[in-house]
């Protein structure tokens, strides 16, 4: 079959479409090429602030974003004539709801400039949508707020002022990220990823070489704390003094590195690890934290009188990960 022969089958085709059939085609395409890398939300809900309903998302790249659409709802603004009769009037070329030239003195540039750049991005559903950086919001309500104490606002701005107020009462500027985060319930992933990193910078992959990591010191004041003779011919010491050494040293020093120690190192017939867990410390961050810890308690043994004291000073001074301390506030 002929080249010419395609040509024409498809040069046919083409004209039997209709022309708004293409002209969509043509759109879609379009729309292909201009919003190729354009990222992707992996989250999305909604924030109640009273009677107000923000949308919002949290993208790949970990970016919280506020839908444009919703801040300018949020004020009660509509893009439209009035806006353009405010850019004549000298306003600024902002959204609709900051855009009056009284504004322009609260306004920095570099709200402004976030402001006029939107993030655009793909909502789950597939659509392209525009957002601002979610930190933005406390930001913009400090505008109105800024020009209503300086009794700057017009009779027909106070609504907005209100507005923010009521917005700025709900949230605080740090916490807006985190109440996307609960929202959408990116804050598990967060946690969970926000771990690894933690494990990864602490457990090393392959075995290290074996370096003298816990004291004699160490093991005397232990002794000493538990009311015990320290053995001078042997280094022979209580089983259970393994057990304290967990207590005391791994998991305090850093969330779930003593579970991923035990996984990482392989046991014997007896179910006993074959290496020491430290062994498995990044040479870079975990083995130099764990020197540093261990100073920190030896500190700590050498202050005290027993092992209660010392276990009293030691839950003071580094709680086990995922405990709370508790104070002693007296009467």
């Amino acid at each position: 079959m002929s080249e010419n022969y395609h040509s024409k089958g498809g040069k046919a085709r083409a004209e039997k479409l209709s022309t708004v059939r293409r002209k969509e085609i043509a759109k879609k395409a379009a729309e292909g090429r201009w919003n190729k890398g354009v990222p992707e939300a992996t989250h999305e809900a909604e924030i109640k602030l009273g009677d107000l309903v923000i949308e919002c998302a949290v993208l790949a790249d970990g970016t919280r974003v506020i839908s444009e659409r919703a801040m300018t709802r949020a004020f009660g603004g509509k893009r439209g004539g009035s806006h353009w009769k405010r850019m004549k009037e000298g306003g600024a070329n902002l959204p609709v709801y900051l855009s009056a030239k009284n504004y322009l003195p609260f306004i920095d540039n570099g709200l402004g400039d976030a402001l006029t750049s939107p993030i655009k991005y793909k909502t789950m559903k597939g659509n392209i949508a525009n957002g601002l950086d979610a930190s933005l919001l406390p930001k913009v309500c400090n505008v109105f707020l800024k020009a209503r104490d300086a009794d700057e606002l017009y009779k027909t701005q106070i609504p907005m002022s209100i507005q923010a107020d009521m917005i700025m009462r709900g949230l605080a500027e740090v916490g807006i990220v985190a109440l996307i985060d609960e929202a959408t319930g990116f804050q598990r992933e967060r946690a969970n990823d926000a771990l690894s990193k933690i494990l990864e910078a602490f457990i090393a992959k392959e075995l290290q070489p074996w370096v003298k990591t816990f004291p004699d010191e160490f093991y005397e004041q232990l002794f000493r704390l538990r009311g015990l003779d320290y053995p001078t011919e042997n280094v022979q010491r209580p089983q259970y003094f393994g057990h304290l050494t967990n207590d005391i040293v791994y998991k305090r020093l850093a969330p779930a590195v003593l579970e991923e120690l035990k996984n990482s190192t392989p046991k014997d017939s007896k179910g006993r690890n074959k290496n020491h867990l430290h062994r498995r410390l990044t040479p870079d961050l975990g083995h130099p934290k764990l020197r540093e810890h261990m100073a920190s308690v030896i500190t700590a043994m050498k202050l005290s009188d027993n092992y209660d004291d010392f276990k009293k000073k030691i839950d003071k001074l580094h709680p086990k990960h995922g405990e709370t301390v508790e104070l002693d506030l007296g009467d």
